[in-house]
């Protein structure tokens, strides 16, 4: 679950006040869950917090959601901008 949610508003109000900074949107990386009704919960609930802050008339147009585990969630829940490296390069070395 989101762990600050109520706070997102007033960060986002405070950006607009600093002239070198434009908010452009959210970003999430939930934590891992194999259920896709899971996966599509979280990312419900970031998307409803991505068009409250757009009824509160803040300017947003990316929602950045969604990685190679997860991606078919995030996009069905309204993901503008995807996380897919592994997918595309596999696993990272450590």
């Amino acid at each position: 679950m989101l762990s600050a949610p109520h706070e997102v508003l007033a960060l986002a109000q405070y950006c607009l006040t600093l002239p070198q900074l434009k908010l452009r949107g959210l970003m999430c990386i939930p934590e891992p869950q194999r259920d896709k009704t899971q996966q599509r919960k979280f990312f419900h609930d970031m998307l409803q917090l991505y068009q409250s802050l757009q009824q509160q008339n803040i300017t947003l147009d990316t929602l950045s959601m969604g990685m190679s585990d997860d991606f078919e969630a995030a996009i069905a829940e309204g993901s503008t901008m995807l996380r897919i490296g592994t997918a595309l390069f596999g696993e990272r070395s450590r």
